[in-house]
């Protein structure tokens, strides 16, 4: 049985036949190629290619597929709180690499990192032009390179986000959220800036799902969330939690401000009035209020777990205050 071409790089002539050859040992059979409406939709869903952009996707560490965007201009890589490009692993020096960025056209230099910067597992030693599926590994965080034409990197983007993002509210799932607080703690706590979370639970949940079924409760579900995710900044990260409960993470926010945000999340869903569709098609207006706990980052607070269970108990203590506020 004959072995398949492999492809070989500039410096080495390996004896592959040329893209487009068909060497005399294989005989190809030619087939058509059937795309069902799920993969004509899935091509259709990653967008027009003037709207992308060059990207960097994580191929290590707690997010592979995570898709890091390339927008003109010099882009540093490293722990840094500064860096464009925050990785957060122990291999990776404060500012460990950086991108000039024009279009497709993307530079790759380093800046003097103690563990290296290699591209192709080759370290390098001056500016280097990355081209299509280039891997970049800076210490021990390897990234693959894609410009902006390359459907590989949108295929990776669409799985990420089928992984990371709730179906049902489209915000993001329990797993990611928890694990972008676990980055936001260790960067506070090295850098020393401020951080919040505020814990979010829809009051009075169950009395929807009980009175008028649970396809009204999705409806409340997604609208709330909707709602929630319009109020927040863009720098905020909000993922649901469990059933009705959602958890904002809120980078650089001292406490004062994170109680204006959350008192402004309160009143966007109190003041907000969903139209919910009933069993019968009746459309049903209602009038969804939440809790929110917030709670602060401090010298004292040993991690992720006492952070959340400080902002838990604050949110317990508004609820037995009456519901629809905030205690921080």
């Amino acid at each position: 049985m004959p072995q398949s071409p492999t492809v070989g790089t500039q410096e080495e002539d390996t004896g592959a036949t040329p893209l487009g050859a068909e060497p005399a040992s294989i005989a190809w059979e030619l087939t058509t190629l059937r795309l069902g409406p799920g993969h004509v939709a899935l091509v259709q869903s990653l967008g027009e290619p003037a709207a992308r952009l060059a990207c960097l996707v994580l191929y290590s560490g707690a997010e592979p597929g995570q898709r890091h965007l390339l927008r003109d201009g010099r882009l540093r890589l490293g722990r840094a709180p500064d860096c464009e490009l925050l990785l957060d692993s122990p291999g990776i020096s404060r500012r460990h690499a950086e991108l000039l960025v024009a279009g497709d056209t993307v530079h790759l230099r380093d800046l003097g990192s103690v563990n290296g910067t290699h591209v192709n597992e080759r370290r390098v030693q001056e500016q280097v032009l990355l081209h299509d599926g280039d891997l970049v590994r800076l210490g021990d965080v390897l990234l693959k390179f894609y410009p902006r034409h390359s459907l590989d990197a949108l295929l990776h983007d669409h799985f990420y986000r089928m992984a990371t993002v709730d179906a049902l509210t489209e915000v993001y799932t329990r797993r990611y959220v928890l694990d972008a607080l676990a980055r936001e703690v260790r960067r506070a706590q090295r850098s020393g800036s401020p951080l919040a979370v505020a814990c979010v639970d829809l009051d009075h949940f169950k009395v929807v799902n009980d009175r008028w079924g649970h396809d009204a409760g999705d409806q409340v579900l997604r609208q709330s969330a909707s709602t929630l995710r319009a109020a927040l900044r863009g720098s905020d990260i909000l993922g649901r939690t469990g059933g009705e409960e959602f958890l904002v993470v809120l980078p650089d926010t001292p406490l004062s401000e994170a109680l204006m945000l959350a008192e402004r999340l309160r009143a966007a869903l109190a003041r907000h009035t969903l139209t919910l569709r009933g069993p019968d098609g009746d459309e049903l207006p209602h009038q969804q209020t939440a809790s929110i706990g917030v709670a602060t980052l401090t010298p004292e607070t040993s991690g992720v777990r006492e952070l959340l269970a400080q902002a838990d108990a604050r949110l317990y203590a508004a609820k037995h205050a009456g519901r629809n506020r905030v205690s921080g």
